[in-house]
C-alpha cells in the first residue's frame, strides 16, 4: 500500500518529505534550535543562517548528483554508471591536491574549488577526445573513463607522497565530502545551473527515454544518438563537476538514488527527473543532519555516511531484485 501511494504521488510526497527534512536540518545539530528561536533581535539567528546554507547546499548537491546519475545510467545503459564514471572525481582530486600542495589555498578561498573544477573538466575533455577515436560509442566512453580514473589515481598517490601533514589532512577531509565550508557565492551559480539543467533534461526527457533503448533503436525513432549522447554526457558531467567544486567528492548518492526512483516510479524520465532531484536532495539533507547529530563533539564527513547508507540500501535492493529485473 505504501509503494502504491508513493507511485501515485510521485511529486507531492517527495516534496513534503524534503520540506520536513529541511526543517529538521534547520533545527537539528550540535544544538537544537526551535522555530521560535529562528529570529533573534530583529534578524535571523546566526546558527540558522549557517544551517540555511548547508540545507540548501545539500538539496542542490544531492539533487544534482541524482540527476547526473540518472542521465549517465540511461545514456551509457549501465546500471552501475554514476556521476564520476568518466573519471571526474579523480581529476577533481588531483586538481584540489595541487592547490593544497602549491599553496594556492593561502592566496584565495576559491583556489581549491576552482582547481577541482578545472581538474574535472580537463579529465572530461581528455575522455571525450580519446573516445572520439571510438566514434563516441558507449563502450569507448566507459573504457576511456576507467583509464582516466586509473591514471588520476596514480597521479594522486604520487602527489600525496609529497604532501605535508597539514596539506594531507586538508586533502583527505575534502575527498570525504564536506558541507561545512560551502561558499554561498559559489552555491547560487551552481543552484542556477542545476535548475537550468533540470529544465533542459525535462524538455529532452522523451529523447532520453529513446536513447536508453540503444543507439540503433534511437536512430530508427528519429534521434541522432551520437549527438544526443555527447550533449547528455556534457550536462551530467557539468552537474557532477559543480558539486565537486562546492563540497568535494560525495559518493553513492548518484548511484543509489536513481535505482530507488526507478524501482518506485518506473523508467519514464518525463515522470522521474524532478522526483529524482527531490529524492537526491532529501537523501543528502538526511545524511547531513545525521553527520551533525550522531557525534555532537565531532562532525562525521558526509561522504562517509552517503557511502555507508547507500551501500546498505543498494545491497538490500540487489537482494530483493527479481531474476527478470536483471
Amino acid at each position: 500500500m505504501v509503494i502504491t501511494l508513493l507511485r501515485r504521488s510521485y511529486v507531492l510526497l517527495p516534496l513534503v518529505a524534503v520540506i520536513a527534512l529541511a526543517l529538521l536540518g534547520l533545527c537539528g545539530g550540535s544544538r537544537w534550535l526551535s522555530p521560535s528561536e529562528f529570529r533573534l533581535d530583529g534578524g535571523l539567528h546566526p546558527v540558522l543562517e549557517l544551517r540555511l546554507v548547508r540545507v540548501t547546499a545539500a538539496l542542490v548537491i544531492g539533487g544534482a548528483l541524482a540527476l547526473s546519475g540518472m542521465v549517465f545510467q540511461a545514456t551509457l545503459r549501465n546500471p552501475l554508471a554514476e556521476p564520476f564514471t568518466l573519471g571526474l572525481s579523480g581529476g577533481a582530486a588531483v586538481g584540489a591536491t595541487l592547490a593544497y600542495i602549491l599553496g594556492l589555498r593561502a592566496l584565495s578561498l576559491y583556489a581549491v574549488p576552482f582547481a577541482a573544477l578545472a581538474g574535472a573538466l580537463i579529465v572530461l575533455g581528455l575522455v571525450l577526445l580519446v573516445s572520439r577515436g571510438g566514434n563516441w560509442g558507449v563502450e569507448s566512453l566507459l573504457l576511456s573513463g576507467v583509464i582516466a580514473g586509473t591514471i588520476c589515481s596514480s597521479l594522486l598517490m604520487f602527489l600525496l607522497s609529497f604532501a605535508q601533514q597539514s596539506e594531507l589532512a586538508g586533502v583527505t577531509w575534502w575527498m570525504l565530502g564536506d558541507l561545512q565550508g560551502v561558499d554561498p557565492d559559489l552555491l547560487w551559480p551552481v543552484a542556477g545551473y542545476t535548475a537550468i539543467a533540470l529544465i533542459v533534461l525535462r524538455v529532452l526527457a522523451g529523447d532520453l527515454n529513446v536513447l536508453s533503448l540503444g543507439d540503433e533503436e534511437a536512430f530508427y525513432l528519429g534521434v541522432n544518438p551520437r549527438r544526443l549522447v555527447m550533449f547528455m554526457i556534457l550536462i551530467a558531467s557539468l552537474l557532477a563537476a559543480s558539486t565537486v567544486c562546492l563540497a568535494g567528492i560525495i559518493s553513492f548518492c548518484g548511484l543509489i538514488i536513481p535505482h530507488i526512483v526507478r524501482r518506485l516510479y518506473g523508467c519514464d524520465h518525463r515522470r522521474i527527473l524532478f522526483t529524482g532531484f527531490l529524492w537526491g536532495g532529501g537523501f543528502l539533507i538526511l545524511c547531513d543532519l545525521l553527520s551533525r547529530v550522531i557525534f555532537r563533539e565531532r562532525e562525521i564527513p558526509i561522504g562517509v555516511l552517503t557511502s555507508l547508507l547507500g551501500g546498505v540500501v543498494f545491497l538490500m535492493i540487489l537482494k530483493r531484485r527479481r531474476p527478470h529485473d536483471a
